[in-house]
């Protein structure tokens, strides 16, 4: 990518990148109490706006507009890709950027129903994916090893495959749960409260805040408010929804680690107790338990 100066080439960015992640975690994860305060600069960065163009280049939606017509091809080819990057760095940095409404594509789920899908433009697109970039490392610090869906290097497989593995130890009754319209029903003022554990960064915030706040346009042409929700479609949309639900895990994960040792938990089932053990993938929860009356 010949972006110029001061846009570093790809493989530079994704190495300068890569390596201020790793800090972030190795940061967050040291001082579970720690918020950052200068990560704007950060998510403005030509490092970081370079990668996640990339990103959104390079996904299978690249070709899908959203409400302004724009596909990444099409900026790509026409406009130029420096003079894009260029643009958006410079609205974000004087305040003058504001998300345009998602664009409303209903796809079809089983049992007949729809789910709807919320498109951002591509330009939204990359800077959503710009902030995934920033926060992803510091909240992957703080996400209990039960929360499987959309993290990095783990999938669904490894989910099933822990469910297995209890089964193996003796547990034998499984709930399978499911958030009912997850995605569309997220607190927005619960979600920024759990962004600000450790988001200090007020410019960060408030860029959140307007993706969850941008609305959205349906097939028929009527613009609707989002008071609740984040777009799914939308990049940043999957780690906002995991920050929702960690509160979850942080519940279930307490009783499990009370409950100590698997010498312990043996003792805890003599006695007549029952010990249980969350597996979330995304908004399906799987807890698991010994017996039928802690499920109760």
């Amino acid at each position: 990518m010949n972006t110029g100066a001061p846009w570093p080439g790809l493989d530079e960015a994704r190495a300068r990148v890569l390596g201020i992640q790793a800090k972030l975690h190795r940061w967050a994860a040291g001082e579970p109490g720690r918020r950052f305060d200068d990560l704007f600069n950060l998510v403005t960065g030509p490092a970081f706006l370079v990668v996640a163009w990339d990103r959104v280049r390079t996904n299978r939606g690249a070709r899908t507009a959203g409400v302004d017509g724009a596909t990444a091809y099409y900026i790509w080819a026409i406009r130029g890709e420096a003079a894009f990057l260029a643009g958006l760095r410079a609205d974000l940095k004087a305040g003058a950027f504001v998300p345009l409404p998602v664009r409303e594509r209903m796809i079809p789920k089983s049992g007949g129903r729809l789910r709807r899908l919320g498109i951002p433009t591509v330009r939204d697109r990359v800077a959503q994916a710009a902030l995934k970039l920033v926060l992803e490392p510091l909240f992957e610090a703080d996400f209990q090893p039960c929360s499987y869906g959309f993290r990095p290097r783990r999938r669904a497989q490894d989910a099933i495959a822990e469910i297995v593995q209890f089964h193996g130890h003796g547990y034998r009754w499984l709930l399978d749960a499911d958030i009912e319209a997850c995605f569309d029903s997220i607190d927005h003022a619960a979600l920024l409260g759990r962004v600000r554990r450790r988001v200090g960064d007020k410019r960060v915030l408030r860029l959140v805040k307007a993706f969850l706040k941008a609305g959205i346009l349906t097939a028929d042409g009527a613009e609707l408010g989002t008071v609740t929700g984040t777009p799914q479609g939308g990049i940043l949309s999957p780690l906002l929804a995991n920050i929702a639900l960690s509160v979850l895990d942080d519940h279930f994960a307490e009783p499990w680690r009370a409950t100590g040792t698997s010498t312990r938990r043996r003792g805890i089932r003599k006695r007549g107790g029952a010990t249980f053990r969350l597996i979330r993938y995304a908004d399906d929860c799987a807890p698991r338990t010994r017996r039928e009356t802690a499920m109760t």
